[in-house]
């Protein structure tokens, strides 16, 4: 499967109580078609509807995919992939960098009563993590390239895998929407940092 012709990327930036998002939209090519941003709260609840909003500001019904980068932004405030992928009628996946047992532990750790409830439903919804395998040639080093993972919301997962391979550009890690994003979503953050 080659790269939908346009992937909303969205990533988020942490400040102490506020994290910073921005959506960038990506063509097949690489090249950066648009740019969005909002707020949610660190440690809140809100990520899901943040994304929601971002991507209504936008009002671009050419994104064909939604990436977001992981489902633990803003510590812990889990985003809800079925919700995102209902509200904005598109394929819907997040993309995660590293081997992981799992958040469970981690938010019994960090929550309890309602609040962590409500985080265990919302994780608990989500698909599993499909390993992305890369293809020895987008390794510019001689070591194989790092997997990816990924969790897929309508769309199949292989899909989605093989959509999340096309959009690494050659030398870096982060498909180009979600690398774009971050690199939005730290200067948005560093420019509101005074208000």
């Amino acid at each position: 499967m080659t790269p939908p012709s346009r992937t909303l990327g969205i990533a988020f930036s942490d400040g102490d109580r506020t994290s910073r998002l921005a959506g960038a939209i990506v063509r097949d090519d690489g090249t950066l078609d648009g740019l969005g941003f909002g707020a949610c709260t660190v440690g809140g609840t809100d990520a899901t509807d943040a994304a929601v909003a971002l991507f209504d500001r936008l009002g671009r019904e050419d994104v064909r995919h939604v990436a977001v980068a992981g489902v633990a932004p803003a510590w812990f405030n889990i985003l809800d992939l079925p919700r995102l992928r209902g509200s904005l009628d598109r394929p819907v996946y997040a993309v995660s960098y590293e081997e992981s047992p799992g958040l469970e532990p981690a938010l019994r750790e960090a929550f309890d009563g309602e609040a962590l409830a409500r985080r265990l439903d919302t994780y608990q919804s989500l698909p599993p993590r499909v390993r992305v395998e890369r293809d020895e040639s987008d390794s510019a080093v001689s070591a194989p390239p790092e997997p990816l993972f990924v969790r897929a919301v309508g769309i199949d997962p292989d899909e989605a895998a093989a959509a999340v391979r096309g959009l690494v550009r050659e030398g870096f890690r982060r498909p180009e929407p979600l690398r774009i994003g971050a690199i939005a979503a730290s200067a948005h953050r560093e420019a509101t940092a005074e208000e």
